[in-house]
């Protein structure tokens, strides 16, 4: 296991140094189960009355908080985000792959990059170009002409289509899907005609794409997703959607097509989106948010009924199932206080 001394945490994360700085440190855990040997992290002052119980060897905290302590500290504006970071230095996560598998096919004319790794039955075809250090773990498929930057780390039974472009320092969990075909038909007098999903995906870089997350092939132009984005698990992205940097799209997120949303956007979980509209920079919408209409101004939204006791949840919905019949009775309450008057 790696230790690291709290005078060495201090200089990588540019934090104060307030106790012994060689205290050896060799895990992260939560602040009421952090023993000997472990760092923890105070980010919200309200949980400051777990502070005198704290067993860890060292607290990262904000300077309002120091004096609530008496141990060893280190001082950050944000020790949320210094947490981040030290988890950084102290992820022990494997590698998805080591060296190349001999059951991974690999097409002869695709490009390997040098330091890359692929996992067994892996499956790299024609003209597919793998940058250096990539991963790519087993059983993942990488059709053909598709492109993976380099330091991209593709875990197992991923899927990349055809001609789909990842950008540099990429991570992609177990599952997801990218580049299948949008859902694009012409209906025939009833019948459904296929309509070829002929674009791409461009992925930026450093983006991060959840388990069983899919993300469509653009029907024509290429759905693209911009640099620093990141997306959950069991996400639904259709064709031609743009979303725009550094945009954060929680789990069970539903897109319809032709979707532009723009940059440092905050997407709650099981939020539906309608397609062929356009969602401006800066706006958060939370959990289940149902989107019907486009976004032009920064700010947050929101949709839905909060829960409820089963009880008063049934006098709501039946509240609103008479909203029409009310609303005619106050027009005409309206209209009768108006001729009176």
């Amino acid at each position: 296991m790696a230790r690291i001394t709290l005078a060495e945490i201090a200089d990588k994360l540019g934090a104060e140094l307030r106790g012994d700085g060689s205290v050896e440190i060799q895990s992260i855990a939560g602040m009421e189960k952090a023993a000997e040997g472990q760092i923890t992290f105070l980010s919200a002052s309200k949980y400051r009355k777990h502070l005198a119980e704290c067993q860890a060897s060292a607290v990262m905290l904000k300077e309002a908080d120091l004096p609530f302590f008496d141990g060893n500290a280190l001082v950050l504006k944000d020790p949320y985000l210094g947490y981040a970071l030290l988890a950084q230095l102290l992820d022990t996560t494997p590698k998805s792959a080591s060296n190349i598998a001999p059951s991974a096919y690999i097409a002869d004319d695709a490009i390997i990059g040098e330091g890359a790794a692929i996992g067994h039955n892996a499956v790299i075809e024609s003209g597919a170009q793998i940058g250096a250090n990539v991963q790519i773990g087993a059983g993942s498929f990488i059709g053909q002409h598709a492109v993976i930057g380099a330091g991209s780390k593709i875990w197992a039974n991923v899927s990349i289509y055809h001609k789909v472009t990842l950008g540099n320092d990429c991570l992609v969990q177990s599952g997801a899907v990218i580049g299948s075909d949008g859902f694009g038909y012409a209906n025939d007098r009833g019948k459904w005609v296929k309509i070829p999903q002929l674009g791409s995906v461009h992925v930026g870089n450093n983006v991060e794409i959840g388990a069983c997350t899919t993300i469509d092939r653009g029907a024509i132009d290429d759905t693209v997703i911009a640099d620093g984005v990141i997306i959950d698990n069991h996400c639904q992205i259709a064709h031609n959607v743009s979303i725009g940097e550094n945009t954060a799209i929680a789990g069970a997120t539903t897109m319809a097509g032709s979707l532009k949303i723009g940059k440092h956007c905050f997407i709650g979980g099981a939020t539906v989106i309608n397609g062929h509209m356009e969602i401006t920079d800066g706006v958060t919408i939370t959990g289940m948010g149902m989107v019907m209409r486009p976004i032009s101004e920064p700010g947050v939204y929101s949709s839905g009924i909060p829960l409820q006791t089963n009880r008063e949840w049934r006098k709501t919905a039946a509240r609103v199932m008479k909203i029409e019949e009310m609303n005619k009775r106050l027009k005409s309450v309206e209209k009768k206080l108006n001729e009176s008057n």
